[in-house]
């Protein structure tokens, strides 16, 4: 393993452990959700394994206890993460040098953080690297198995997660990718956009179709707005930690 490639490995897995750190209490959450809604520890992992997408996988297994259609079910899913559609496209010309199979497992794990590091990583004028991605992704999705595990197990131990304020750590994160932004031309506009089309979306319309419908405000927003051709400095950009 070369110095370059021990470096990589070694910021993905930083990177990572901060997320699974701060999405921990989520896995926990869905595990003691889906054992509550009539699944068992085997179909909990699973869904977490081959569906790997936290909100929606809430979403899912609270349709499944009020025994909706299933085409409603797969819908809503839809709905919450049709914003990896727009990650995927995004993050397209950081990853046009790997091949097809390396772009499918490695989107596979995409998710909203790995998206974030990803962008921040080739505004640096960093190459993301096929291993950098897969470490990365696998430093969240495998502790969040584990973890789906525990809460399957233990999670109605936990209670409320509002009670001892561990709900607040993954929007905390999430704030803190979004800032790390904050450099880059019309910023400000696209997140008011995104933010209020999701507050009205969510009034009129409501969930989970807030989610999609605030971020297509702010690509909106985006699309209509001039680019500031001025770069921002190399400085100004927030190395994401939580």
């Amino acid at each position: 393993m070369t110095p370059e490639t021990k470096e990589e490995f070694r910021d993905a897995l930083r990177r990572g452990s901060a997320v699974a750190i701060a999405a921990a209490p989520f896995a926990v959450l869905f595990g003691a959700v889906a054992v509550d809604n009539g699944l068992s520890i085997a179909e909990a992992t699973l869904m977490s394994a081959t569906l790997y997408a936290g909100a929606s996988q809430l979403v899912g297994v609270e349709l499944f206890n009020h025994h909706v259609a299933p085409w409603l079910v797969v819908l809503s899913i839809f709905a919450v993460n049709f914003r990896h559609v727009l990650y995927s496209a995004a993050i397209a010309p950081h990853i046009r040098h790997l091949t097809f199979w390396e772009k499918a497992t490695s989107l596979f794990l995409l998710t909203d953080p790995q998206f974030a590091e990803t962008e921040r990583r080739a505004d640096r004028g960093i190459r993301v690297s096929y291993l950098w991605l897969m470490v990365l992704g696998l430093s969240v999705y495998v502790p969040w198995l584990f973890l789906t595990i525990l809460g399957a197990f233990l999670g109605n131990l936990i209670g409320d997660p509002k009670a001892i304020g561990i709900d607040v750590l993954l929007p905390v994160y999430f704030m803190g990718l979004v800032l790390g932004f904050r450099s880059r031309a019309n910023w400000l506009p696209v997140v008011l956009a995104s933010g209020a089309g999701s507050i009205l979306a969510l009034h009129f319309v409501g969930s989970p179709w807030h989610v999609s419908l605030g971020a297509l405000a702010g690509i909106i927003v985006a699309a209509l707005l001039p680019l500031d051709n001025v770069e921002a400095p190399a400085g100004d950009v927030v190395e994401g930690e939580a």
